[in-house]
């Protein structure tokens, strides 16, 4: 069977065409010409010439939540359930940010757990929620209230609870360098704040 392509579409045995490069605005690009050389290099060597290109590129995507509204992702909601009351977890969601401090990498995973009121929510819409705060520059305990926060302004839920685990770059690979390091933050709303049996139900079933 032959495969033919039309004009744009994959070539050369590549299955999905490549994204069109965005422009990089050249005082961006110099930005990070600028910072090579303070580093060390020279940002003229033939190894530097597409550098400054592909880092603008790079961190207009880590940064692509700031394009993202995260409760638009809530807005499709229903209301049959067939009588299901109970908790609802997304587990163990990978996620990568950026630190508001030194602009280093924060990796982890996140545990989204909500009690329904009158409505629910795709599960994958939790996970968008997620990525949609993530892809900004963070810290890791504004990045738990907000998609916490997020849940429950939109899904008016009994409960939420968010808890995340994440790595710093900042800590790990500079200043005291050390590694396999986590760091854990949590943010409970409604019945898992107020009720203690709740809250160890929902922890439990994270893995906690």
């Amino acid at each position: 069977m032959s495969m033919e392509h039309g004009p744009g579409g994959p070539e050369n045995g590549d299955l999905v065409a490549e994204t069109p490069k965005i422009p990089v605005p050249d005082e961006v690009a110099e930005a990070v010409r600028t910072l090579i050389r303070w580093a060390g290099d020279d940002p003229t060597r033939e190894g530097l010439l597409d550098t400054p290109q592909r880092v603008a590129r790079a961190w207009k995507e880590y940064c692509s939540g700031y394009g993202d509204h995260p409760a638009r992702h809530l807005s499709r909601i229903f209301e049959e359930v067939g009588g299901y009351d109970e908790i609802v977890l997304l587990k163990d969601i990978p996620f990568q940010s950026h630190c508001e401090h030194h602009m280093a990498p924060i990796i982890g995973k996140a545990h989204i757990a909500y009690l329904p009121g009158n409505y629910v929510v795709g599960i994958s819409k939790l996970a968008r929620v997620l990525h949609a705060f993530a892809r900004r520059l963070q810290v890791q305990e504004r990045l738990t209230a907000e998609v916490a926060d997020c849940i429950w302004e939109n899904l008016k839920p009994v409960g939420v609870a968010v808890v995340i685990e994440a790595s710093h770059a900042c800590m790990t690979a500079r200043g005291v360098r050390t590694p396999g390091v986590s760091m854990v933050t949590s943010r409970m709303m409604g019945v898992f704040r107020d009720d203690d049996r709740s809250r160890k139900e929902v922890l439990a079933l994270m893995g906690y």
